[in-house]
């Protein structure tokens, strides 16, 4: 199992230096993927969750790659709506291209009413903008002659219903962002039922996660898969081993902005847990 890190791209206390010392710290402690998510618009509804500055996802990750060698590079998740579908599939490829393969492509439909109305996009049909651009997407990589042979893996996000059964039909995986374990194992049998149903491959599972450390047990049903001590988060990455999850992203962000002033805790966390998934890379480094 594969394990990803959601690296803030956004927030008064992120600047040009910070992204380069994330890229570095994921891939220096091992990790196997980082990602980054979208806003176009700042609107006052964005600005809320994560606020200016915002960089762009296909910019920042291009930038990135320069500056890596080894991890993947991903969105979690590009709003598929807010850009034209042949822009995408361009800039897609040629990330991809460039960064030697590294690119996993995370889309979903986006939720932020005023951002949309901003950028004139019908907030209502967000849903079958989104189905139509994978499927212009995916036309567009067909055509080698114009964008090569690729093959970019496309996750679809969403703990919707209609975000399970889009994975189904245009995604290479399923991408459900937070949530809690009995939701997650009740969530694996829905989506193997709704292939099932429109008789298609089980996508792969890749969930986004909290990645929340504690010194004392956090307990409770309302509890969040990656969040309590460093005991609990192991034992919840191997329930999502046994569920058949492929591609587990941790995510240190908790929803406060000014936790982007102190990317130093989350780093803490992040090497915690290398220490404890990857023993012997943790060891060879402090040799």
């Amino acid at each position: 199992m594969k394990i990803g890190i959601n690296v803030r791209n956004f927030g008064p206390g992120t600047d040009p230096g910070t992204l380069r010392s994330w890229a570095q710290t994921v891939e220096g402690l091992g990790f196997d993927l980082l990602m980054v998510s979208d806003h176009i618009a700042i609107t006052p509804d964005v600005a809320e969750r994560y606020p200016a500055p915002f960089y762009e996802p296909f910019t920042t990750l291009s930038w990135l790659a320069g500056l890596t060698t080894r991890v993947r590079l991903g969105t979690t998740v590009l709003i598929a709506p807010y850009r034209h579908p042949l822009l995408t599939a361009r800039m897609a490829v040629n990330l991809d291209q460039l960064s030697g393969g590294r690119l996993v492509l995370g889309v979903g439909v986006g939720w932020a009413r005023q951002e949309f109305a901003a950028l004139g996009i019908p907030f209502e049909r967000r849903g079958r903008l989104t189905d139509d651009h994978l499927r212009d997407i995916r036309a567009a990589w067909a055509d080698t002659t114009s964008y090569g042979s690729r093959r970019i893996p496309v996750w679809v996000g969403g703990n919707s219903d209609a975000g399970l059964r889009r994975a189904v039909r245009l995604g290479d995986a399923w991408h459900p962002l937070r949530s809690t374990m009995p939701w997650l194992r009740e969530a694996a049998v829905r989506l193997k039922a709704s292939a099932d149903e429109q008789d298609l491959p089980v996508p792969a599972l890749s969930p986004r996660i909290a990645l929340k450390l504690t010194e004392a047990p956090v307990t409770g049903p309302q509890r969040l898969v990656g969040e309590g001590t460093i005991d609990q988060i192991m034992d919840d990455l191997d329930q999502l081993r046994l569920l058949g999850a492929e591609t587990v992203v941790l995510d240190p962000y908790n929803g406060d902005p000014r936790e982007t002033y102190h990317p130093q805790t989350d780093w803490q966390a992040l090497a915690t847990v290398a220490a404890h998934l990857y023993p012997s890379l943790t060891s060879t480094e402090q040799t």
